[in-house]
């Protein structure tokens, strides 16, 4: 199931094999979630052998949550406040320079609208991508499938439906642009 899952295609989540590295990433993010605040470098090492990759001078406040951590990608000088849930079933890429609230939630997985396949626990993903210099607002919900551009910032509370250009403000839901910004 695991390459099914990979593959993006409809795969059953309580596979053993991906029931146990999604247990890991339990164990990960418990230990993470339960580290002394003051002991940053645990922390960066705990998210370090957690995350497909954890870039320079970043910074994940607990708690946060994943699936699977090794679908999560963020990259240098990168700010999560508290509460962060990445549904990694599907990569998440995160650029360079982004900050996200409190309560920002990144959802690779969908399930199937037919109730035969639902009822079968049938899931699939489909990639996140947040481009350099992003702004998430406190409990922005990114769908999955999203792309969202350099430099665009997403006001709070905003559920994020379909890509998002370079460059602009977005707020509501659906979130649509309502203005641009400088580059």
């Amino acid at each position: 199931m695991r390459d099914r899952m990979l593959a993006g295609e409809l795969y059953q989540a309580d596979d053993p094999d991906l029931a146990r590295e999604m247990l890991r990433a339990a164990s990960l993010t418990h230990r993470l979630n339960q580290a002394d605040p003051a002991d940053g470098e645990l922390r960066r090492e705990l998210l370090t052998e957690l995350l497909g990759s954890f870039g320079e001078d970043s910074e994940i406040r607990p708690p946060f949550r994943c699936d699977y951590g090794y679908q999560t990608f963020v990259g240098a000088r990168t700010f999560a406040n508290f509460g962060l849930i990445c549904l990694d079933v599907a990569p998440i890429t995160i650029g360079d320079d982004v900050q996200m609230g409190p309560n920002v939630q990144l959802l690779t997985a969908w399930h199937p609208v037919a109730a035969g396949p639902r009822r079968d626990k049938w899931e699939a993903a489909t990639p996140i991508v947040i481009g350099d210099n992003v702004w998430l607002g406190g409990g922005v919900i990114v769908l999955p499938g999203v792309t969202i551009g350099e430099n665009t910032v997403v006001g709070s509370g905003a559920i994020v439906t379909k890509d998002l250009p370079p460059n602009v403000v977005a707020v509501g839901n659906p979130a649509r642009v309502i203005r641009e910004v400088e580059p």
